[in-house]
């Protein structure tokens, strides 16, 4: 989630909160990932739960929450729309985000800017595959040389 522009200290607080417990850096919150979400938020939920609270929001059926999805929770709470007693009420209750008030703007420069950081993170990786060829190429270099000059010298020894 890094490069994330935001275009409100609310939505700093989502991206915040997100990339606080993402600690896969993927840009989603998975089970695990939402378990300690939620004890760390004091309202710690069963296996089960947890995964009827993924289940409730989960859009694209990925088993995990995506920035859109996890303020689908807020919108949803605003509406009335959850259970009282259900992990996602807990959540939205326990989160400072209104999102009835701000709205779900956040996440089309979340996802632009997630792209983006996913192109950066491609050109970097291709930066280091093309420096670690470019050293496997300067070895094979090597290599060719020594057995040139080995052979050179055993022509010389003869």
């Amino acid at each position: 989630m890094q490069g994330v522009n935001c275009s409100s200290s609310l939505d700093k607080n989502i991206v915040d909160t997100l990339e606080g417990y993402d600690s896969g850096k993927d840009g989603y919150i998975d089970l695990m990932e939402l378990k300690l979400m939620m004890e760390k938020l004091g309202a710690p939920q069963t296996h089960l739960g947890l995964k009827t609270m993924i289940k409730e929001v989960d859009e694209d059926f990925d088993g995990k929450l995506s920035f859109r999805e996890f303020l689908l929770i807020f919108h949803k709470a605003a509406a009335g729309e959850l259970e009282e007693d259900s992990g996602l009420m807990a959540l939205a209750k326990l989160s400072e985000i209104d999102v009835a008030l701000e709205g779900v703007k956040g996440a089309r420069n979340f996802f632009e800017a997630k792209v983006q950081a996913l192109s950066s993170a491609s050109k970097f990786e291709a930066e280091i595959k093309a420096e670690q060829d470019e050293r496997k190429r300067e070895e094979e270099e090597r290599k060719h040389r020594r057995a040139a000059f080995r052979e050179l010298k055993s022509a010389f020894s003869q």
